[in-house]
């Protein structure tokens, strides 16, 4: 993968774009982490709300579970710090590749359909065991 272009495995990418239109948050929210890291405390509660991430106020384990999950499709990673794991975001290169297409496309809020939602929680909670890969 060349750092200009996508991944070139079209269901990686489906799948990451697929999870961030289910997402819970604004693009606001990834386009902030492009440039700089979130912390969870930014974006949970009422807070994401007030700062524009969030859809509707999430708890902190559900935003850490919503972020988490756009961590396993390749979206966005934990900042790391002298001390180790922070409760901070970033985005990956390939998320910062989509936010810069999503924006040049103009849409940069759009949802999942109701496909996109079953496929989502289908790739989310039906699959296999890391150790059974």
């Amino acid at each position: 993968m060349t750092s200009s272009s996508l991944p070139d495995r079209p269901k990686t990418l489906s799948r990451a774009q697929r999870a961030v239109r289910c997402a819970p948050f604004y693009m606001k929210l990834l386009a902030a982490m492009r440039s700089n890291s979130v912390s969870l405390r930014a974006i949970s509660d009422d807070r994401g709300m007030l700062n524009g991430y969030t859809r509707q106020p999430l708890s902190d384990i559900a935003a850490d579970n919503h972020l988490g999950w756009l961590m396993t499709v390749g979206i966005v990673r934990r900042e790391v710090d002298g001390q180790g794991l922070t409760d901070s975001f970033r985005l990956t290169p390939i998320g910062r590749q989509l936010v810069e297409q999503w924006e040049s496309a103009g849409r940069p809020d759009s949802t999942g359909s109701l496909v996109d939602y079953v496929l989502n929680t289908k790739n989310r909670w039906l699959r296999l065991p890391t150790w059974l890969r």
